[in-house]
C-alpha cells in the first residue's frame, strides 16, 4: 500500500467507515458474468479515487471471481482488468474439436489460450510474491476432488510473518484451478472450479480464513467491512410440466447445466443469509452485498442504457428487454457479455445513486432480502397442492 494513512482515512470516511478497520472485496463465480463485477470495480474506484488495491486489506474470489482477484494481487486497476477480461472472455473460449460436447463428450472448451494468456501475464509469480508486491491477503478457492474436499489458497500476512499452506505456488495454477469448470473445461490435475464449492460467494471463506486462521490477530468481526460482488443471478422458473418433461433430447443435460448453475447460486445465496442472520447480527459484521436479478423486472429498477449495437437483440435500451433476452446467459455464453457489461455499468450507477454510494448492505429493509433480488414464490398454490391427498396421490411417479 503506497498511500498515505491520512489519505485512506479520507477514503473510508467516503464510504462511512471507522479508519482503522479492515477492508475486505469478495468476488463470486460465474463465467463471463465476471465482467459484472468489475463494472461495479470500477464504480468503486471512481468513488475511492484510488485503485482497490491501494485501498483493501484482502481480496478473495472463487471462480471468475478469483482469477479477478489474481490480477487485483497484480497490482491492476479495475479499468485494467476489464480490458484483460475482455480479451479472455474473446480468447479463452477455443473449440476443443468438432465432436466436443459439453454433455456427449466433454469438456466443450480447450484451455490452451486460457493458460498462455495467463502466463504471459502472471508470469510464475507465487502467490507469496504478489501479495508482497501488492500488501494485499488473497484467497481463491478451488475444489479438490481427490481429497473430496475444498480448498482456500491463501497467503497472508500477519504479524511480520507471511503465512498459508499454499503460499509458496504459482498464482497462474491457482487461477486455472479456480476456473477449471467440469464439462466446460478439463480438471486441473486434481482441482475443478471454485464455484462448484459451497463458497461460489466467498464471503463466508474470507471471514473464516480473515478472524479464525491466518488472519487470525489482524482482522476482527466488529473492526472490517466486506463487500461482497455478485454476478448477476440468472433465475431459472421451470413450469411444473417442464419439470416431469425437460426440453430438449437428452433429459441427463437438461438437469445437469440446471444443477451446476443452481447450486452455485443457491450457495452464494446460502452465503449472504448465513453471514446477514448471524455473523452482523451477533457479531456486528459489517457486510455489503451488491447483487441483481438478471430478469426485466430487476434490471427495469437500473438507470437505462442504450443497446442498439447489440445488434443480437431487438430492444434499444436496458428497459426494453423481455425474458427471452434474459435466458441461458451461461459461462460461456460470450455472446451476452456487452448485455451483461451494460447491466453491470447500469448497476454501478444505482449503487452511487440509490443504494448509498457503497456505504451500506444493498437489502430492502422490509424483508432484510437483497434489493434487487427477484422472487416468485408460490405460497398459496403449494400449500393448498400439497395439503390435498388426491392431488397428491394423483402426481406421476
Amino acid at each position: 500500500m503506497t498511500i498515505s494513512q491520512s489519505k485512506r482515512a479520507e477514503i473510508l470516511k467516503k464510504l462511512n467507515i471507522p479508519e482503522h478497520y479492515k477492508l475486505i472485496l469478495c468476488l463470486d463465480g460465474g463465467g463471463v458474468r465476471g465482467i459484472f463485477s468489475i463494472e461495479m470495480m470500477k464504480s468503486l474506484e471512481k468513488i475511492m479515487g484510488e485503485p482497490i488495491h491501494e485501498v483493501f486489506d484482502m481480496v478473495a474470489g472463487s471462480s471468475t471471481g478469483g482469477l479477478i482477484a489474481g490480477l487485483l494481487a497484480m497490482r491492476m486497476t479495475a479499468e485494467e482488468i476489464g480490458v484483460e477480461y475482455e480479451l479472455y472472455v474473446n480468447k479463452v473460449f477455443k473449440t476443443r474439436g468438432i465432436l466436443a460436447n459439453q454433455i456427449l463428450n466433454p469438456p466443450k472448451w480447450d484451455k490452451i489460450n486460457f493458460r498462455t494468456i495467463l502466463k504471459k501475464k502472471v508470469f510464475d509469480n507465487t502467490l507469496r510474491d504478489v501479495c508482497a508486491s501488492s500488501d494485499l491477503d488473497l484467497l481463491i478457492t478451488a475444489k479438490d476432488v481427490t481429497a473430496s474436499e475444498e480448498i482456500f489458497f491463501t497467503c497472508f500476512k500477519n504479524d511480520g510473518q507471511y503465512v498459508g499452506t499454499y503460499q509458496d505456488v504459482l498464482l497462474r495454477a491457482v487461477m486455472e484451478a479456480t476456473m477449471s469448470a467440469p464439462t466446460y473445461f478439463s480438471p486441473f490435475e486434481r482441482f475443478v472450479d471454485g464455484g462448484v464449492t459451497s463458497h461460489n460467494n466467498p464471503s463466508l471463506a474470507a471471514i473464516m480464513e480473515a478472524i479464525h486462521y491466518s488472519g487470525k490477530g489482524k482482522y476482527k468481526a466488529d473492526e472490517m467491512v466486506v463487500f461482497s460482488f455478485g454476478t448477476g443471478t440468472n433465475l431459472q422458473f421451470i413450469r411444473p410440466k417442464e419439470v416431469r418433461d425437460p426440453k430438449g433430447f437428452f433429459d441427463a443435460g437438461f438437469w445437469l447445466k440446471y444443477v451446476l448453475q443452481e447450486s452455485g447460486q443457491d450457495a452464494s445465496e446460502l452465503n449472504t443469509d448465513t453471514i446477514r442472520v448471524l455473523l452482523q447480527q451477533y457479531m456486528n459484521l459489517d457486510y455489503r452485498r451488491f447483487q441483481v436479478s438478471l430478469d426485466p423486472i430487476a434490471v427495469n429498477k437500473l438507470p437505462d442504457r442504450d443497446i442498439t449495437d447489440l445488434i443480437q437483440l431487438d430492444a434499444d435500451s436496458l428497459h426494453g428487454l423481455d425474458e427471452n433476452d434474459f435466458q441461458d446467459i451461461d459461462f460461456d455464453d460470450i455472446s451476452k457479455f456487452k448485455l451483461v457489461q451494460r447491466i453491470g455499468d447500469a448497476m454501478g450507477e444505482y449503487i452511487v445513486e440509490q443504494g448509498g454510494a457503497y456505504t451500506r448492505d444493498l437489502i430492502n429493509a422490509k424483508n432484510n432480502r437483497d434489493e434487487l433480488i427477484t422472487a416468485r414464490g408460490a405460497v398459496s398454490v403449494i400449500k393448498k397442492n400439497m395439503s390435498d391427498p388426491n392431488w397428491v396421490d394423483k402426481q406421476p411417479t
